[in-house]
């Protein structure tokens, strides 16, 4: 294996890895409190209102299932396209920056606001952006050297040397020629 192939793959897996776990860093902050405010609920007296990471920010959990979407673009993609869903997901992991920063607050909240939640929250949306915009680049950056489904059988390459007889017919078939013509 001396034309790259285990670290061609391995660049594939990191992608594919770094996209997991944005989606799962998005996803887990979508559930968790962004934001807390005092209401005044008539009858109640003052509540405390609190949103969801999904609630205030309605694009973390369609940025997760991009991230997830991109680990399948990434692997049955090649070339070009990988580069242009490398591209894509790249800013996408800006925007999902951009939406974890967007009003965020250091004071003033409600007494009872969990403000270690909320900050977490957002720092758990910004990490997802920014593994987003690692993997987007990385696999924009490796498209052409990084293994994609199917390349076997794509275009056909120099004549590989097989041994067993049986295995000769199969790897004909699979090159497209008719193992039984020349028999």
């Amino acid at each position: 294996m001396s034309d790259g192939t285990p670290k061609r793959s391995r660049s594939l897996w990191l992608v594919s890895v770094l996209l997991l776990l944005s989606a799962a860093a998005l996803w887990g902050s979508s559930r968790l409190v962004w934001s807390a405010s005092a209401r005044d609920a008539g009858v109640r007296g003052i509540v405390l209102d609190q949103r969801t990471g999904a609630e205030e920010a309605s694009a973390v959990v369609p940025l997760a299932l991009l991230a997830l979407a991109g680990v399948a673009a990434m692997i049955a993609t090649g070339g070009w396209p990988r580069r242009v869903f490398g591209a894509v997901l790249a800013v996408a992991g800006l925007a999902a920056c951009w939406t974890a920063v967007n009003g965020v607050r250091f004071g003033g909240f409600p007494d009872g606001a969990p403000v270690a939640e909320i900050h977490a929250g957002r720092a758990l949306a910004l990490a997802g952006g920014i593994l987003m915009i690692a993997a987007g680049l990385a696999g924009f950056k490796g498209a052409g050297r990084m293994p994609r489904l199917g390349a076997r059988y794509s275009a056909p390459g120099a004549k590989r040397s097989v041994r067993d007889p049986d295995t000769e017919l199969w790897e004909s078939l699979s090159d497209g020629e008719d193992p039984t013509a020349s028999r």
